[in-house]
């Protein structure tokens, strides 16, 4: 059985003082035993004291993930819709329950510590935690969103508004500069300091802040502003050793570069009518805003994501339509056609609305949960599976053995589209998680790509049915950059398109995306439609894009 530490103290103690004999022999000596039992009892009140602050953090933090928890699972989807919610979840469960941990290690009576530290092997690992970080510094670029915004909890849609605490920041911009991201890890120090100063309570203190600020501003090559934060920190601090020796190399870089200005400025003055001459030329040839094609994709890709660049004029916007469908008088929705919108016109894209049930997209997310797994993709080279940074997302596959239900929905999605199921792909169901995207991509294999579906023995995929089984409050739409093509989700609703032409060439204008969901959950099935067995049911066309 362990002592409690102020027992075996007080026994180390006594045990150094019974050395001395017949202490009542001597009121000398006696008195010397009032001495150290009174800082026996200094000792143990300083225990007790220790102790009680103990608890109290312990009880603090309690109640606090009492009230928390609460709230949580009342809604666990819509608090988690919350990136900030769902990386704060990983921060606490791989940081903060590791560090109450060691806070209460001693204390085994209850059972906890040994209960946790079985508990500790499922918990979220750092790679968790900073795949949940680099999902809201994603957020913060697709969206431009302000580090303010997002450490207020101030996004849209929002249902569990969470504040950022300064070690939240402080955390987010640390992992940033583990990554070597200079640009993210000031903008989270930054809003780290702005936290201290305007007085929020923090064990965190304004030094280390200052000492990362200064340092990533500097990789940025802004040193005069690094040297006004190595200043401020000296300011703190003045014994500290980096920072001396910092603001000495700024001072001396600052020189340098005014000395390199000063030449220059002088070489310019010779060449001062050459100059103006080709700023006149670089001002006529500014990029027209309506050059969209020439604009990367990356960034046409997060301008739809925001919605803005999207390419539909009002002429080509008239000639969409919405119409009550029954596919050539098919029987099953003679009586009861389908809701049919037109959502984009080349590549040809429509939406089915109040496809899909309520109850039936329940079913297939309660089948789906036990079987999700990370998203792979194809490697273009080896044809391998892998996972990649740039689709987040855990999917799994359904099939009719699974329900009964699945041959029902594939048997919904051939009577629409007059396409073979017997070849398509099984039942794909994708739940994105924190900032989950699909970066642009193809569904169908390319040219250079002959061994994509080989192995399916199937040909390559002709078209794409996707389901939305949830409404998103913000981002996760399904973009096209080509086009400037953006739809978004509808709880219940479906999209397809053709992702070859009639003539069994690829359409490359259905490169597409999954834009990072902002706020909520982004649940959607897909079914990948093949070419063999449709040769009567679509027949080949006689031109390359026909």
């Amino acid at each position: 059985m362990e002592l409690p530490c102020w027992c075996l103290l007080l026994l180390l103690s006594l045990q150094s003082l019974s050395a001395h004999n017949d202490f009542f022999t001597s009121i000398g000596q006696m008195t010397d035993l009032l001495y150290t039992e009174k800082d026996l009892v200094t000792s143990l009140k300083d225990y007790i004291k220790a102790e009680e602050n103990k608890l109290e953090q312990v009880k603090r933090w309690a109640d606090k993930l009492d009230s928390l928890t609460a709230t949580a699972t009342q809604d666990p989807e819509g608090f988690l819709g919350h990136p900030v919610n769902a990386f704060k979840l990983m921060k606490r469960l791989n940081t903060e329950w590791g560090n109450l941990e060691s806070l209460v290690l001693s204390d085994t009576t209850d059972g906890f510590i040994s209960n946790l530290t079985i508990q500790r092997q499922h918990f979220p690992t750092d790679e968790d935690q900073t795949g949940a970080a680099k999902a809201l510094l994603r957020l913060q670029d697709t969206y431009r969103l302000d580090a303010n915004t997002i450490s207020t909890g101030d996004l849209p849609g929002v249902k569990h508004k969470s504040h950022m605490t300064v070690e939240d920041c402080y955390e987010l911009g640390k992992i940033a500069y583990s990554e070597v991201d200079y640009y993210h890890t000031e903008l989270w120090m930054a809003q780290a300091l702005k936290q201290l100063d305007d007085g929020e309570e923090s064990t965190l203190d304004k030094v280390t802040v200052l000492d990362y600020l200064s340092y990533a501003i500097y990789q940025q090559g802004e040193i005069e502003r690094a040297l006004e934060y190595t200043k401020r920190l000296l300011e703190l601090d003045p014994e500290h050793q980096r920072a001396k020796g910092n603001l000495k190399y700024f001072e001396f870089q600052l020189e340098k570069q005014k000395k390199a200005a000063d030449a220059e400025a002088e070489k310019q003055k010779e060449q001062e009518t050459t100059k103006t001459t080709e700023k006149n030329k670089k001002k006529r040839k500014k990029r027209s805003p309506e050059t969209f094609s020439l604009i990367p994709e990356r960034k046409k890709y997060e301008m739809l994501c925001r919605g803005e660049g999207i390419r539909m004029t009002p002429r080509r916007q008239s000639r969409l339509f919405c119409r009550y469908y029954d596919n050539n008088r098919n029987p099953k929705y003679v009586l009861g056609p389908v809701k049919q919108q037109d959502e984009w016109d080349r590549p040809y894209i429509v939406r089915y609305l109040d496809i899909i049930s309520d109850a039936e997209m329940e079913r297939i997310k309660q089948l789906a949960k036990p079987r999700l797994r990370r998203a792979t993709i194809s490697n273009p080279v080896t044809g391998v599976l892998e996972t990649a940074s740039y689709r987040i997302s855990k999917s799994a596959w359904l099939t009719g053995y699974d329900d009964p239900m699945i041959d029902t929905i594939n048997q919904r999605i051939e009577d629409l589209t007059g396409l073979e199921m017997d070849t398509a792909e099984e039942l794909q169901i994708a739940n994105y998680g924190v900032g989950g995207q699909y970066e642009p991509h193809f569904d169908f294999g390319r040219k250079d790509e002959p061994d994509a579906f080989k192995e399916l023995g199937t040909g390559n995929r002709i078209a794409t049915w996707l389901f939305y089984m949830s409404n998103v409050s913000a981002g996760g739409a399904t973009v096209f950059p080509d086009v400037g093509a953006a739809v978004w989700p509808q709880k219940g609703t479906a999209v397809f398109w053709y992702n070859l032409f009639a003539s069994g060439e690829g359409d490359y204008s259905t490169r597409h995306a999954a834009c990072p969901v902002l706020v909520g959950n982004k649940w959607v099935s897909n079914k990948w439609i093949h070419e063999r067995g449709q040769e009567w049911r679509r027949p080949c066309g006689l031109s390359e894009a026909e």
